[in-house]
């Protein structure tokens, strides 16, 4: 049973936690997070789903890594079914920062490929730190089917997961590289490109694969060039 000064430490914090200025809610957060007392576990990742502050959400992150992942990985994970998209994806984004790969199997095809843009590429992200090595060919193969989705960053972000996959994403991408929509075909072939030369950045990948559809050829493989 918790004490009256245990109590009214909870009282605070909720009352902080819901007030309109975002500074507040940020010292909160950030002192919670220093203490890690795990009264408050379940209330942390409650606020990630309607936190609007960008920063207090990442202060939401970093007090939830402090706390050992046997409290907050399940926790998290219940999240990942939550019809608030984001609930789903600051989930997602948290267990990437814990990077428990108990986590892996709730990162699903369907958070992968969710029609929310955000979800998606937080479930993107999450799953290059999370996946087995035996099992990043099966998701270089869902991440491929992908190619073409939305726009600049939508695709750069999938183009850096897979290039973060390295070699399990080769050949598929070298298939993707030929095929019958030229939107897919351009972004794997920047991405191919980005992974030979990651100092060139998207932008500059993005411009040569247009090249190269434009051409109508496909470097071979090997070739440096686009």
């Amino acid at each position: 049973m918790a004490t009256p000064e245990q109590g009214t430490s909870a009282t605070r914090v909720l009352q902080g936690l819901e007030s309109d200025s975002s500074s507040v809610r940020l010292r909160v957060v950030m002192a919670v997070g220093t203490a890690a007392d795990e009264r408050f576990v379940t209330t942390l990742v409650e606020r990630c789903a309607r936190e609007p502050d960008f920063s207090v959400r990442e202060a939401l992150t970093w007090a939830l890594t402090r706390y050992p992942a046997e409290v907050t990985v399940p926790l998290l994970v219940g999240e990942l079914r939550s019809e608030n998209p984001q609930a789903r994806s600051q989930a997602l984004h948290t267990l990437s920062k814990i990077g428990d790969r108990r986590a892996w199997p709730a990162v699903t095809r369907g958070l992968l490929t969710d029609p929310d843009e955000e979800v998606a590429r937080t479930a993107w992200r999450a799953a290059v730190v999370l996946v087995p090595e035996n099992e990043g060919a099966e998701l270089a193969g869902v991440l491929v089917s992908q190619l073409g989705r939305g726009g600049h960053e939508m695709q750069r972000s999938l183009s850096r997961a897979l290039v973060a996959l390295g070699e399990a994403a080769v050949p598929l991408l070298r298939g993707a590289a030929v095929d019958s929509v030229p939107r897919v075909r351009r972004h794997a072939i920047a991405t191919e490109h980005l992974s030979r030369d990651p100092d060139a950045g998207f932008a500059v990948a993005v411009e040569e694969a247009k090249r190269v559809v434009a051409l109508g050829s496909v470097a071979p493989e090997g070739d440096g060039s686009c």
